[in-house]
């Protein structure tokens, strides 16, 4: 890794500050970065990390505080203004316009082709069409393309918030690449994420935001993640409490509550079979594109399967419309959590949206009977309820929360999990992972995709990986090395591993 410059800071942030109302976003926050220098912006979510960005690059204005961009003090009225002094963000959502093509989100930005295609052949997208439509294109080509977007522009102060969370192993890889080689350009980075290895392989420096404070500033170096984790979670144990929960999980049943056989749908997914046994966590693992989105549109009701056969306790399921599914009792988390809540609503009235569905049950009971329901879902999930007016004010962490807190209180039979975790803190992870045991011990079903191949072994039973729209390889849980779920993602299969399956 290359080391960056000592000279003067290229950004420069001291006792950053921002209210919103009576919640403290931010209390006194620092950043420093240099040139050819990547910084870990690092915190559990809430801690006020996306705030602090939203300052840096003109989205929001501070309280208090000063910012200096090459030695000059600096305060942003507009992102437009931020971009033109060369500080240029990613944010976690994609910021192209869904009803336009590729061409006409180039032009509104003004960013020539040549430059962006350049940026996307080199993050790994070979087969990208202009004249695509940008709602028809998944989560992680989205993010690829925000990404190229920004680098096209040639950035000297890059930010990436979760640049990787949405991305299977083999993006990400590219992605690291790219941002190394932006460094060692001379250009700056600061990066937030919540994966260490990705955080050890490229950072220079991690900066700690607790509670919007910043509690610590660090040179990367082997062994700085437990000091990490003490400073962002306070001394919370996470991995003993999660280890001690994880070995009481009940075993599943021998009777599948979902089977699966031979299911295709679109060009991707080809011919998938598995079955879901109540009491169970199955984990989902496939590189982009494998078809596993197209299995979860099916499953929740949002596609219909070409061929192949879905049973539902032992019965015949097809499923035209999301309500058809969630009747039978699957239940879908979506990767983007925008597509489940009602932003501008409450806590309580997202997590009681499927007990509204139950006319027959309205009145004075009902009614306290939801309340009782919402209020065991918050606690469950420890779901922060400072900003109860409205969703959008949480942090991404708490309202991925309340999407799950929704079918926890209205009686999860089968939940569909894809990337729940995805761009949301270490804390909130180890909070969620004994939830799913907690639930499969109860009975409930769970198929849990996740981008994050060291979920797989911390919350399931076992695995199917998926390659070429196919189930290429089952793997029980103790046997899930991150190692031997890349060689299957990619297709390398070992059958005499132990833990393997034909």
């Amino acid at each position: 890794m290359t080391e960056p410059s000592a000279a003067r800071p290229v950004l420069d942030a001291r006792g950053v500050a921002k209210r919103f109302g009576a919640v403290a976003a931010l209390k006194d926050a620092s950043l420093t970065i240099r040139a050819g220098e990547i910084v870990a912006l690092m915190g559990a979510n809430g801690a006020g990390k996306s705030t602090f960005v939203k300052i840096l690059t003109g989205a929001l204005r501070p309280d208090s505080g000063h910012i200096h961009l090459d030695g000059v003090d600096r305060r942003f009225a507009s992102p437009a203004q931020a971009r033109r002094s060369g500080i240029m963000p990613v944010y976690q959502e994609p910021s192209l316009i869904p009803d336009l093509d590729v061409r006409d989100n180039l032009r509104l930005v003004d960013v020539a082709a040549e430059p962006f295609r350049h940026w996307v052949r080199e993050l790994g997208i070979t087969d990208l069409r202009l004249d695509a439509r940008i709602a028809q294109l998944p989560l992680a080509t989205l993010r690829i393309l925000d990404l190229a977007l920004t680098l096209a522009k040639e950035p000297n102060v890059l930010m990436l918030d979760e640049m990787t969370a949405a991305l299977p192993a083999d993006l990400v890889e590219r992605v690291l690449t790219v941002i190394r080689g932006q460094a060692d350009s001379g250009r700056s980075v600061i990066y937030i994420s919540h994966r260490f290895a990705e955080i050890a392989r490229v950072c220079n420096r991690a900066s700690v935001l607790r509670d919007g404070v910043t509690v610590g500033d660090f040179v990367i170096e082997p062994g700085i993640e437990e000091k990490i984790v003490e400073l962002m979670l306070g001394g919370v144990p996470v991995r003993a409490e999660l280890a001690g929960r994880r070995a009481s999980s009940a075993t599943p049943s021998q009777a599948p509550r979902v089977r699966v056989s031979s299911l295709s749908a679109g060009s991707k997914l080809a011919d998938v079979s598995f079955d879901l046994h109540k009491g169970e966590v199955l984990g989902v693992v496939a590189l982009e594109g494998q078809g596993q989105d197209e299995l979860f549109d099916v499953l929740a009701g949002f596609r219909r399967a070409q061929s192949g056969t879905i049973d539902v306790d032992g019965q015949a399921a097809s499923f035209a419309h999301p309500a058809d599914a969630i009747a039978r009792g699957l239940t879908l988390v979506p990767g983007d959590r925008k597509d489940a809540l009602l932003m501008l609503r409450s806590v309580r009235e997202n997590i009681a949206l499927p007990l509204l569905a139950r006319p027959a049950k309205w009145g004075a009971i009902a009614m306290r009977e939801e309340a009782a329901k919402v209020a065991d879902a918050v606690a469950r999930l420890q779901i922060d309820m400072r900003a109860q007016g409205e969703v959008r004010r949480l942090s991404g962490g708490n309202q991925q929360k309340v999407t799950i807190g929704r079918w926890v209180a209205a009686g999860v039979e089968t939940l569909l999990l894809f990337d729940p975790t995805r761009g949301i803190d270490v804390r909130t992870k180890h909070q969620i992972y004994p939830l799913l045991r907690e639930l499969a011990a109860q009975g409930a079903s769970i198929l849990f995709y996740t981008s994050e191949l060291g979920e797989i072994a911390l919350a399931c039973d076992r695995a199917i990986v998926i390659f070429g729209g196919k189930v290429v390889d089952i793997i029980e849980a103790e046997h899930a090395t991150e190692q031997n779920l890349m060689r299957a993602a990619y297709g390398l299969t070992e059958k005499q591993r132990p833990g393997a399956r034909p």
